[in-house]
């Protein structure tokens, strides 16, 4: 089973002289659907009201196989109001809650899955309190027996401390076994340091508990990522460009579900994740770049499916 923990909200997608679109996002979300989408069993912790928008919510996790054990809460379910340019890129502005179930008296979050073998969160879950303890409370708890995976997703708008975020980040990153981050993530963590020299520090964090491999994206410029071995980079599929929604969230999922087709997730498989070659990692970068060159094609945060991306191109 694959965990993802994090934020669950509608996006409401607005272009230039249009009705406002909701659509069911968040980041974690977004991977959690990714992933049961390319055929891995997911479950998704997150918070979300007994309203209109959190009955979106519901059934599209429903409609996509992604379990959900925790339940609605009468908080109204959380919003981002993405607007598109003329460009396709968004720009976000957002009205949220973010907090989960506390704690039981051994101080383990009350919905700590079993039996994960990957837990993935990041983006405002790690940033906002009072979520964002909780969310790393379960990080430590499932450290020792899954793989961590970690995606900061900054949101200036929300979080406009960059040394708090900076910190946050840190936390996380030095549990990781695998990081993603976008240029633009890691220019406003780190003004003035160029994103790869960011990344190869990250890469050395916690020492031998620190990230086995470091994944940034570039946007059109194409991933980059470090690990052991070296280093590796690949172009990205030419496509026509809807709108960039969900093209993060699409690529961390197949990130991930390419190191689960390679049996590399859970806890007792570390060393073997940090023994990954270059020429391994350059082409779970082409996958995952055609998961994010499929999903930009589309309006929305619409992650492909297994099929979609086997269509294209032959899985490696």
């Amino acid at each position: 089973m694959l965990t993802v923990i994090g934020e669950a909200l509608i996006d409401e997608v607005v272009r230039p002289g249009r009705k406002p679109v909701p659509h069911v996002g968040g980041s974690p979300l977004n991977v959690a659907v990714g992933l049961a989408r390319l055929g891995h069993p997911a479950q998704f912790l997150g918070r979300f009201g007994r309203d209109a928008y959190g009955d979106m919510i519901a059934g599209h996790l429903k409609d996509n196989d992604v379990l959900v054990p925790v339940a609605p809460d009468g908080l109204p379910t959380s919003v981002a109001r993405a607007v598109v340019g003329a460009d396709g890129a968004a720009e976000y502005e957002f009205a949220l809650d973010w907090e989960l179930p506390s704690a039981d008296g051994q101080g383990v979050p009350s919905f700590m899955p079993a039996a994960t073998t990957l837990l993935h969160t990041g983006s405002i879950a790690a940033m906002l309190a009072p979520g964002a303890g909780q969310v790393f409370d379960a990080v430590v708890a499932a450290h020792p027996s899954a793989t961590i995976s970690y995606d900061p997703n900054a949101r200036p708008s929300i979080i406009t401390d960059a040394g708090y975020a900076r910190a946050q980040a840190e936390k996380f990153v030095a549990l990781a076994d695998v990081v993603k981050a976008s240029d633009e993530d890691l220019l406003w963590l780190y003004p003035g340091t160029r994103p790869k020299d960011s990344a190869r520090r990250w890469l050395a964090m916690g020492g031998t508990e620190g990230p086995a491999v470091v994944v940034v994206t570039q946007g059109a410029a194409g991933p980059w990522a470090v690990c052991a071995a070296g280093e590796a980079a690949c172009a990205v599929p030419p496509t026509a460009v809807v709108d960039t929604v969900g093209a993060g969230d699409s690529f961390m999922a197949a990130l991930l579900g390419a190191l689960v087709d390679r049996e590399l997730d859970g806890a007792q498989r570390r060393d073997a994740l940090r023994a990954m070659t270059r020429e391994q990692l350059e082409e779970i970068l082409r996958y995952a770049s055609r998961a994010a060159a499929i999903t930009v094609s589309r309006a929305g945060a619409n992650p492909p499916t297994r099929k979609e991306l086997q269509e294209g191109q032959p899985h490696v």
